[in-house]
């Protein structure tokens, strides 16, 4: 089964190569003559694979500051996303954690949507973005009248994709719970050849994120504050200052690291500390590639990628979102054995080429059923 010869991927923005972007990059080695559509790029801070595309951005690109502070124009994303013209193009795969889905398809088009969460920012997430203390004076004025257009755009939207795909079984939940729609689970590619297993113990801790609110870095800081253990935070972003004011002398931010600089941090770590609520969480995999174990808060995505129980458990859970709760499985974890070969091999469940293969069957189903259908 061939696919169609024009095919446009769309994805929220491209700033920098986190797990939504390594999702991206399969897809742009499966279909290199498509066109990717983003609101805004930052240009170098992706992979090669990404940058050779045909890339087109919105008007979100050329305004003030957008480089580094699009995340202040969040209200105007919709527009945006709905002004990129698609006529022409048979076949259009959003990767979406924002807006992307929201893109307008041609009528006769098949759209896929790559699901990574409904927008957290005005779900369930609300509260860690635009809760009390967080943002600027007017914050708490504007927030909620933004944030209840854009719920209703959110759901307005989900109507314009054929079939969703999500990353997680934790995602498959909340897209049925907002969109009321069915989809598909197909787990995010982890190239798990990159790393390597090690039985080193360079007697730190490590978290490998970026340095935004859902992450929940503030609650493993206030956790290592309490104890004499050793923590590296690899990764950057706009919670940054705040994150380094509340550090004790014992936490060290790396910043980012470019992706040959990222396996000696996981191969050299103790473990591998997973204090948020993830949809899926490609670090935590990255870290059993390397046989560390993880310490995860026991929802999201960590409940499908780590295993706490039985002989071949590849981390520990902690229960509630309070340091007391990560200080005590931290406490329990320092008493367990772990196998490092087992916890790769649980890993491997998540490797690229694994991802490849499904997605590639899917998006052929998917484009066989249309085509049928439009005999």
């Amino acid at each position: 089964m061939k696919f169609p010869t024009r095919i446009a991927l769309v994805h929220d923005w491209l700033t920098g190569m986190r797990g939504g972007e390594k999702c991206l990059e399969v897809l742009c080695e499966l279909f290199p003559a498509a066109t990717l559509f983003t609101l805004l790029r930052r240009p170098n801070s992706t992979s090669t694979s990404i940058e050779r595309m045909e890339i087109r951005t919105s008007f979100i690109h050329d305004l003030p500051l957008s480089q580094s502070l699009y995340r202040y124009y969040l209200p105007l994303f919709p527009t945006a996303i709905e002004q990129f013209d698609l006529r022409g193009y048979d076949m259009v795969v959003s990767l979406s954690h924002c807006v992307a889905k929201g893109i307008r398809p041609p009528p006769d088009a098949l759209h896929v949507c790559y699901c990574f969460t409904p927008m957290r920012y005005v779900w369930d997430q609300y509260e860690l973005y635009f809760g009390k203390g967080r943002g600027g004076f007017f914050t708490p004025l504007v927030a909620p009248f933004v944030a209840r257009s854009l719920r209703t755009w959110d759901v307005a939207s989900s109507s314009r994709v054929d079939h969703f795909v999500a990353i997680s079984k934790h995602v498959q939940s909340r897209i049925r719970r907002y969109y009321r729609r069915e989809s598909s689970v197909i787990y995010p590619p982890v190239d798990v050849s990159a790393f390597s297993l090690s039985e080193k113990d360079g007697g730190y801790y490590l978290i490998v994120s970026a340095l935004v609110p859902y992450k929940r870095i503030d609650l493993a800081i206030e956790a290592f504050n309490r104890t004499s253990e050793r923590l590296v935070i690899v990764g950057g972003g706009p919670d940054e200052w705040r994150l380094k004011s509340r550090a004790g002398k014992n936490i060290e931010f790396v910043g980012n690291v470019s992706a040959p600089e990222l396996p000696p941090y996981y191969e050299n770590c103790r473990a591998f500390i997973f204090p948020g609520e993830e949809d899926f969480g490609i670090t935590a995999v990255e870290a059993q590639a390397c046989g560390k174990p993880v310490i995860a808060y026991a929802r999201g995505g960590a409940l499908e990628t780590v295993m706490a129980t039985g002989a071949n458990r590849t981390g520990v859970f902690f229960d509630d979102p309070t340091v007391e709760s990560l200080n005590q499985a931290l406490r329990e974890f320092q008493s367990m054995k772990f196998r490092p070969t087992m916890i790769r091999r649980n890993a491997e469940r998540f490797a690229r080429p694994i991802f490849i293969r499904r997605i590639e069957r899917l998006l052929q189903e998917k484009w066989s059923d249309r085509s049928r259908t439009a005999r």
